[in-house]
């Protein structure tokens, strides 16, 4: 009899195996091994095998009714999106349709966008728009930390709440124990409504552990959104005296695309507190403030699984001059690596940009043994130096911007919650590609000579991480 079940049981998951596993690699070695432990593996790929982080977060969210905003008048007309660019335009209309059917989310006109620079631009702009809060504030963060910065932003959010404001915080679960004493104490002991992301629990939640909230998202009274790579830590004054500074990029957004962070942040904090914030006043009408065109891109292993991923692919396939990426952690799957490689071989200056020493030395020895699949097809890599640079940017042909928390790696693209913003807005993208520029031109060029010259022992170590990297 129990001979009859296991073969049952392995011919029914194998058969799902092959039916249903995207990656044909993958496929065959969950069938073989089904086969050769027709049990246990059958048990295994259950739990491990059927599209399990996507599963997990679903289960999670449940049957979540999502937040929208209403819709106005003109959204996403190709029409009024041409008046941006004159006649380039042509070139971004497959991706404009590309990325409306990804998102479902329209391409919003009448924005303004500013770059704020490391934690002295940042931070004190995004106080001063608490303390000019006068109905709402949403505030959230991956690393919130308890430091004179973080109990900054805590006191401005007290201010908000005496002043009548209504203010919701929330920290992701794991960012949240980076700082010790937590955040929390002294949200708590200022009465600051706030909740944990996915908060682990080894009985309810034993597989959530890898599952965060990279987002970084502030929301003020519906009309002034601030998102980015920043976390709140004192490490990002780059003056300061902090023994482990980080520079980064940060930016405020104020016009019709706030709608889109504000529907990100009331799914999120609906799904971990349980409160709906759908009211009026936390989706207030909202006139047109500039001339950038912008639109928000949740990202995540639930619903919105690979969105990013395509976004980027498509913008990789709409550029003809250049294309530069900036991010901390670089490890592009094969199918980022294809598209990088074409658009080189295109003809488009490809430039990427990594930090010189990596705060996580694992993720830069993996990145040391791939490095040569973009450089062989003409692709340009800089080491940035010192302080570690945080900044997550993807530039297209003077036109296009990509900005946000996500990085170039499996982590941000598969398992995180991420929020991006595309911007069509050739004055801000002009202001960055001078900022990278400026990096390069203090950087060091990685080759593939300099590659070359490794020694055996740290090429191994290097290959073997790599091998890792699904899991970085």
């Amino acid at each position: 009899m129990g001979i009859v079940f296991g073969l049952l049981l392995a011919i029914f998951s194998s058969s799902h195996a092959v039916i249903y596993k995207r990656d044909s690699r993958s496929a065959v070695l969950w069938v073989a091994f089904i086969w050769i432990l027709p049990i246990a593996g059958s048990i295994l790929y259950a739990l491990f095998g059927i599209n399990r982080v996507k599963r997990r977060a679903l289960l999670l969210r449940g049957n979540m009714e999502h937040v929208t905003s209403e819709p106005m008048a003109g959204q996403g007309d190709l029409h009024h999106s041409s008046a941006c660019f004159g006649s380039p335009f042509e070139q971004w209309h497959p991706h404009f349709h590309a990325v409306r059917d990804i998102t479902d989310r329209p391409l919003l006109p009448g924005n303004d966008m500013q770059v704020l620079v490391n934690g002295e631009q940042a931070y004190p702009a995004m106080i001063q728009a608490i303390d000019s809060a006068t109905e709402t504030i949403g505030f959230a963060s991956y690393i919130f930390d308890h430091c004179p910065v973080g109990l900054e932003f805590v006191d401005a959010f007290k201010r908000a709440i005496n002043r009548g404001v209504e203010v919701r915080v929330l920290v992701d679960s794991t960012g949240s124990r980076y700082s010790w004493p937590s955040i929390f104490k002294a949200l708590k002991a200022s009465q600051i409504p706030c909740a944990r992301f996915l908060p682990f629990s080894a009985i309810k939640r034993p597989l959530t552990l890898n599952l965060h909230n990279h987002r970084k998202l502030l929301i003020v009274d519906g009309r002034v959104g601030f998102t980015g790579g920043m976390n709140i830590r004192q490490g990002h004054f780059i003056n300061g005296k902090s023994k482990h500074r980080v520079q980064d990029f940060h930016f405020s957004f104020e016009g019709p695309v706030v709608a889109h962070f504000q529907e990100v942040f009331n799914d999120d904090w609906f799904f971990s507190h349980g409160e709906k914030l759908c009211r009026k006043k936390w989706f207030p009408s909202i006139e047109h403030q500039g001339e950038a065109f912008a639109r928000g891109i949740s990202d995540g292993p639930d619903e919105d699984l690979n969105k990013l991923l395509w976004v980027i692919l498509s913008a990789c396939h709409v550029a003809r001059k250049s294309l530069t990426i900036m991010s901390p952690y670089f490890l592009p799957d094969a199918t980022l690596i294809s598209a990088l490689c074409l658009a080189s071989m295109r003809g488009v200056k490809v430039d990427i940009l990594l930090p010189e020493k990596n705060n996580l030395p694992f993720v830069q020895w993996a990145t040391q043994a791939m490095l040569w699949q973009v450089l062989i097809k003409g692709c340009r890599v800089w080491a940035t130096p010192a302080p570690f640079d945080h900044g997550k940017l993807m530039l297209v042909d003077g036109h296009w911007a990509l900005v946000g928390s996500a990085n170039w790696d499996p982590r941000s693209l598969r398992l995180n919650f991420e929020f991006n913003v595309e911007c069509y807005h050739p004055e801000t993208v002009e202001k960055l590609e001078k900022i990278l520029h400026e990096k390069m031109e203090r950087s060091r060029e990685v080759t593939l000579e300099s590659l070359n010259r490794r020694s055996i022992p740290i090429k191994l170590r290097d290959g073997c991480m790599r091998l890792a990297t699904p899991y970085l």
